[in-house]
């Protein structure tokens, strides 16, 4: 599964290349669904696709390998897992093609190797059954299945002591998905019982948002610098500028001002576009912002700006409203989502007053925008009068920076939000 971050597992869609197909490196070879989206999986190596070791309808855990891509021809490409051309089949009743491939490879006595490079036994649901009934060590048998797998005919016709266990086969290279960070699970004892109450499974997404968020809040130290903003000349010049660009059927909103402004100002702050790896730090020299996007059935995803420093503000709020549309629907392209480094997440539409968002690692920061508030002001004849306010708070990873850089990242934001036509440079 690609890298993006999703947080989550994911369930075999479509295999859009078969075993023994030629794949370049970044080619889509296939579709999961997961919970916050539909993603494409590309291919990390250019080489032949030497074993599927997923089925179509099948869930793969993150961290797991799907796919193996090799040198050589690997094996013929009519071979994909058996369930994908029966997925009508239930699984108490698992069929097979007894078609015999060429082998990708053998253990060094004439058989097709039959282990995995990370010491799994390849081998089909139902052949594992039969081994199962007749007590026989998949280990010791050869397979003549695609790429080397243990297919039912096999076992059938296995003596024991006739074959030596396989060798692993050392792949050119493995399709993966990343590691899972916490698994969801109970710590405060028995559910509790009644009619007044409910009892309601955890969806994926929202264990995949658990997960992630605990992560962050447990293994970084958060701290928090607030600043109130006049907002004033900011959404007089938003006004101005929809009104010029209205004919074009584009609408720039405030918080596409704010990504503009969180971008530029980490031009001045490159530290803060840093990840953190344990004992090294990654600067990057591009601007992406996530842009945290709520989704309808209360879950949310980062969709990234790509180099928002550089793009103009009317091009990013044509390219963000299109990446947010996208993914409500659940239908976000691989760039969409990943590659960000640096977030900003934005309640303003829900009259917000203040709050503090927690950081998407391994970011260093991500900036937490509230509500735009008409507030009393002190002008400066030192009267009162009426002022558009607006506060932002920015997390910053204690162990990428420091409060000192923290305020004065905020002074220089503030700085820009106030004196808007800075944006359009």
């Amino acid at each position: 599964m690609p890298d993006v971050k999703l947080g989550m597992d994911g369930t075999l869609l479509n295999w859009l290349k078969n075993v023994g197909d030629s794949v370049k490196q970044g080619e889509i070879i296939a579709e999961f669904e997961a919970d916050k989206a539909t993603v494409e999986v590309e291919a990390p190596a250019n080489g032949v696709l030497q074993e599927l070791k997923l089925e179509v309808g099948a869930e793969a855990k993150e961290g797991a390998i799907i796919a193996i891509i090799g040198e050589g021809s690997g094996a013929p490409a009519a071979s994909k897992p058996e369930a994908a051309a029966a997925p009508s089949v239930p699984a108490s009743a698992p069929q097979e093609s007894d078609a015999v491939a060429q082998p990708a490879a053998t253990n060094g006595n004439g058989h097709a190797a039959s282990v995995t490079a990370d010491g799994r036994v390849k081998a089909s649901p139902l052949a594992r059954n039969v081994a199962a009934d007749k007590g026989v060590d998949l280990a010791q048998v050869p397979g003549s299945g695609p790429g080397g797998r243990i297919i039912k005919k096999d076992v059938e016709g296995f003596t024991p002591g006739a074959a030596p266990a396989a060798a692993p086969v050392q792949p050119a290279a493995q399709v993966s998905a990343p590691a899972a960070p916490l698994g969801g699970r109970n710590t405060w004892g028995k559910l509790p019982e009644g009619d007044d109450i409910e009892i309601i499974d955890v969806s994926k997404m929202r264990r995949a948002i658990a997960d992630n968020t605990l992560l962050s809040k447990q293994q970084t130290p958060h701290f928090y610098v607030t600043v109130d903003i006049d907002v004033a000349a900011l959404l007089a010049l938003r006004e101005q500028l929809n009104a010029s660009l209205g004919k074009e059927g584009i609408k720039i909103s405030v918080n596409d001002m704010v990504v503009k402004a969180a971008a530029l100002t980490l031009r001045q702050f490159p530290n803060l576009n840093t990840h953190y790896y344990g004992d090294k730090l990654v600067r990057y020299k591009h601007i992406n912002i996530g842009i945290a996007v709520a989704l309808p059935n209360n879950g949310l995803m980062n969709v990234v700006a790509r180099d928002a420093d550089r793009t103009t503000l009317s091009v990013m709020a044509q390219q963000n409203k299109e990446m947010a549309a996208r993914a409500r629907e659940g239908k976000v392209k691989p760039d969409d989502i990943r590659g960000s480094t640096f977030t900003v997440s934005n309640l303003g539409p829900f009259n917000v007053e203040q709050f503090g968002a927690i950081i998407n690692p391994p970011e260093a920061g991500i900036l937490a925008v509230s509500s735009a508030r008409k507030a009393p002001i002190v002008l400066p004849d030192g009267t009162l009068g009426v002022g558009q306010r607006m506060k932002v708070t920015i997390s910053v990873d204690h162990r990428v920076s420091d409060g000192a850089e923290g305020a004065e990242y905020m002074m220089a934001f503030r700085t820009l939000i106030e004196n808007p036509m800075r944006l359009l440079v």
